[in-house]
């Protein structure tokens, strides 16, 4: 509605494109709606940009699965992947997306953000570590050490 404002005070599509924060384009689409009708011809323009594919409701159902993690869905570790997660929105929904588009999904629909996994050694042997921690490391605490004077 600002712009229809600029439009009546015969502000230049360009100025209104900057001030506005959209292209030109848009402003000449906008202008176009608002010649015949006025501000009623911009308001029954709807809504701008394409609809999603996934309803609110259908969003809700991918969180669930997602949170009971890849694993539960079938998957060898527990990493999820943008493939992974564009093939359980697919399965759950049966909406396809680019592995790449999902990352807005996550990041916009789901207010999810990106982790990366802790590395951990395959050798690690947590009860070794356990073990080391309890003994040997009290005998190395008590131990003189190397001193420096």
């Amino acid at each position: 509605m600002r712009a229809a404002e600029m439009f009546e005070q015969g502000v230049m599509p360009a100025e209104i494109a900057r001030q506005v924060g959209v292209s030109h384009q848009i402003v000449s689409d906008w202008r176009a709606a608002w010649r015949p009708s006025g501000r009623d011809g911009l308001r029954a323009a709807g809504r701008a940009g394409r609809l999603p594919k996934l309803s609110h409701d259908q969003l809700a159902l991918v969180e669930v699965e997602l949170a009971k993690g890849a694993e539960a869905n079938g998957y060898a570790n527990d990493l999820w992947t943008l493939k992974r997660v564009a093939e359980v929105i697919l399965r759950v929904t049966g909406v396809s997306y680019h592995p790449a588009h999902v990352w807005y999904i996550l990041r916009q629909g789901l207010k999810w953000s990106w982790q990366r996994p802790a590395r951990q050694a395959t050798e690690r042997n947590d009860e070794a570590i356990q073990r080391w921690v309890k003994k040997r490391w009290p005998q190395l605490k008590k131990g003189h050490g190397a001193r420096t004077h």
